[in-house]
């Protein structure tokens, strides 16, 4: 880890909150010296549908992180998610250029590993080393140093539209700040939850967020295959809204109040009153009824997830996991742990940040995980030049690119 004190801002831009915290190293823990929050209504599924509202979020929980650390913020480190997000694995091949695997070869392998048929509205976001291979031995996550005459990596690499992205980033710029690094949110939250067994052994992440569901499944601690589901916890509200016949508020305030997914936890008979449409009258229902609604679009969620896993031939990776991780804000509803693991068939838990310091009590939940890991990726991967939103132009959207891409850690 860094030994270096630097401050680091991690900003999540969701579909229903936007979130700003600030943190540093400090006695070989993450140390968070300040958070800021504010509703977001200007993004829809990870996508700036409002860039105007979305300016003002962010400059709002800014403004509070600052005040909160005491410390002036200009640049940060963006969590990006969406349905535009794609994830690939891909392989590539290089002689070594002295016989001794070097930093510079571990760049060209990377690069060779690329997709070659990139569209131009695609941006590069992540190349994921998952292990190398020195003269076909293999199973080796840092080769540098190591004598050999050709090496390989398999690699996991991570794209997202162009046009999306850039949109995020002028949102961020807009705001007055400078885009250190774009980061897949997945990837942030993984950070600060999973524990380094769990990555070796095999986990499966599950983000549930406001507008999307984030799965990352980890096998030998690294990603081996990523997905982002269009569903989140606005369709939970949604549905409880259509289902209860009452508007998305008071469904909201429904769900945070009385929401499970489990009906054995609405005792028979057990009844709620809720305000009847249109009017300031109550009408009682059986909660049971709740739990119906929101145990199916669970178990919708989860059901998805696990058929992509298997569609996309990593359905083995379950035969060694070690369990599922659920964390972001849709974690927290009642049973969902429960549904995760009747769902995958494995044990499931709810993931929240872990060593960390400071203003721990504050952060240690589901709903600020990936805020605190694009903290913990800024502070081990620092950038030396910032990221800068683009005119729209191929060239200019690859260059900018290329050239964070080759400041990544490797």
């Amino acid at each position: 880890m860094p030994k270096k004190e630097r401050m680091v801002v991690g900003l999540d831009i969701g579909s229903t909150k936007v979130c700003a915290i600030v943190g540093d190293w400090q006695n070989g823990a993450v140390n968070i010296v300040g958070i800021g929050s504010c509703p977001s209504n200007g993004l829809k599924r990870g996508a700036v549908i409002n860039m105007e509202s979305t300016v003002e979020s962010i400059r709002k929980a800014v403004e509070e992180a600052e005040t909160m650390a005491g410390h002036e913020i200009s640049s940060v480190y963006v969590g990006i998610t969406g349905t535009h997000i794609q994830g690939i694995n891909s392989r590539g091949v290089v002689n070594t250029r002295s016989g001794e695997v070097t930093p510079e070869d571990i760049k060209r392998v990377q690069d060779q590993g690329k997709p070659v048929t990139l569209q131009p509205d695609r941006y590069m976001i992540h190349v994921l080393p998952q292990e190398y291979t020195v003269d076909r031995q293999g199973g080796i996550f840092n080769p540098v140093g190591m004598q050999g005459a050709q090496l390989e990596a398999k690699l996991h690499v991570v794209t997202g539209s162009a046009a999306t992205v850039n949109n995020v980033i002028r949102s961020v710029e807009l705001a007055g700040l400078e885009v250190e690094n774009i980061v897949l949110e997945s990837l942030a939250s993984a950070m600060a939850v999973l524990t380094d067994e769990e990555k070796e052994q095999g986990v499966i992440l599950i983000d549930i967020g406001g507008g999307t569901t984030d799965m990352a499944a980890y096998s030998g601690k690294n990603i081996r295959f990523t997905q982002v589901l269009p569903i989140g916890g606005n369709n939970f509200t949604n549905d409880i809204s259509v289902g209860l016949r009452v508007p998305m508020a008071e469904a909201e305030s429904i769900k945070h109040q009385y929401g499970t997914c489990i009906a054995p936890n609405g005792k028979p008979g057990e009844t709620i009153e809720i305000k009847a449409f249109g009017t300031n009258k109550t009408r009682t229902i059986d909660r049971n009824i709740l739990a119906d609604i929101l145990n199916l679009r669970m178990e919708e969620v989860f059901t998805l997830l696990l058929k992509n896993l298997k569609q996309n031939g990593f359905g083995m990776l379950l035969n060694s996991c070690s369990g599922i991780v659920l964390t972001g804000g849709g974690a927290l509803l009642d049973g969902a742990v429960e549904v995760a693991g009747d769902v995958f068939g494995l044990p499931a838990r709810i993931g929240q940040p872990h060593d960390i310091s400071g203003l721990a009590d504050v952060v240690s939940t589901p709903l600020h995980a990936t805020g605190v890991g694009l903290v913990l990726y800024g502070l081990q991967h620092p950038q030396a030049k910032a990221f800068k939103s683009q005119d729209g132009t191929m060239l200019g959207r690859i260059l900018a690119r290329m050239r964070a891409w080759f400041k990544e850690v490797v």
